[in-house]
């Protein structure tokens, strides 16, 4: 019988430059660049911060204020262009395009594309920027996202994302990264991760809510309710993991897009990478 040949592998392992977009306005912010930094530095991440772009500026939050020392401190050029002043500035009556954003919102969209005009990133990260990206810029950069959901599960928000888990008796929930598209929340699934919200030690808590509809917890505990907060704890664990693991793969050549396409180290599409093991090995909880 003769040797069956494997198809080449067409990893390539280069400086994967990466474009940082963030609003800055939390200690998650600030984590989430340190651990990333911390990952490029040892080389796990085999890569480099091009810049950070911030949509506030200097004064208009202290924690936002916090995030730019961070910045700085890693010595990554910063720039920053508030989007208040600038919506001030503009006709805020200015009507809505076929895409939901008022047009204030792509005339400051091709702004920050004029002021990132001397950087050309492998990769764009939205790493808690408050701002929905436009069409434009969508178009000029590969900008990924976290979506605190498995692929095919709910879109919005997390809490969103919990409450619809609840209502439909999932059994299973996860966190994706994908491409930012002009379609909120729809664009190719990149990588993901996937665990279950069945068992222990959520069963219980599953047996609490048996008989009860998700509008009645709403009314009597909204979010305090322990199958919700518990469900947030183990998607949240896995945010910052997947993320790192993420661009440690695209660092690495084992995912790569192309086109608004995803594809393999073999140069096969794709619609999603599973990081799961990776991820999970990482966020274990107690």
């Amino acid at each position: 019988m003769g040797k069956i040949e494997e198809e080449p592998v067409l990893r390539e392992v280069t400086l994967l430059t990466i474009g940082w977009f963030s609003t800055g306005r939390d200690e998650a912010a600030r984590q989430l660049l340190q651990v990333v930094q911390q990952k490029i530095e040892s080389d796990e991440i085999k890569g480099k911060i091009l810049f950070v772009f911030s949509n506030r500026e200097p004064g208009e939050s202290k924690q936002s204020d916090l995030f730019f020392e961070s910045v700085h401190s890693y010595h990554i050029p910063l720039i920053c262009f508030s989007y208040k002043k600038f919506e001030v500035a503009q006709d805020v009556t200015d009507t809505a395009t076929g895409e939901s954003l008022p047009k204030w919102r792509l005339k400051y969209d091709r702004e920050v594309m004029k002021r990132l005009r001397d950087f050309n990133p492998d990769l764009c990260v939205l790493a808690g920027y408050m701002l929905i990206v436009g069409k434009e810029m969508c178009h000029r950069y590969n900008m990924i996202n976290l979506h605190p959901a498995a692929p095919g599960g709910p879109k919005g928000s997390w809490q969103e994302v919990i409450w619809k888990l609840i209502e439909d008796n999932t059994a299973e929930s996860g966190v994706m990264m994908h491409l930012v598209t002009s379609e909120l929340d729809r664009g190719p699934v990149i990588t993901y991760c996937t665990f279950p919200i069945r068992g222990e030690p959520f069963d219980k808590y599953w047996r609490e809510i048996s008989s009860r509809s998700v509008a009645e917890i709403k009314k009597e505990q909204g979010e305090n309710n322990t199958l919700f907060q518990l469900i947030r704890k183990h998607g949240l664990a896995r945010e910052f993991p997947l993320i790192v693991s993420t661009l440690r793969t695209f660092s690495q050549g084992e995912v790569k897009i192309e086109a608004d396409r995803i594809f393999n180290c073999r140069g096969k599409p794709i619609s999603g990478y599973d990081l799961s093991g990776e991820v999970n090995r990482i966020a274990k909880l107690e």
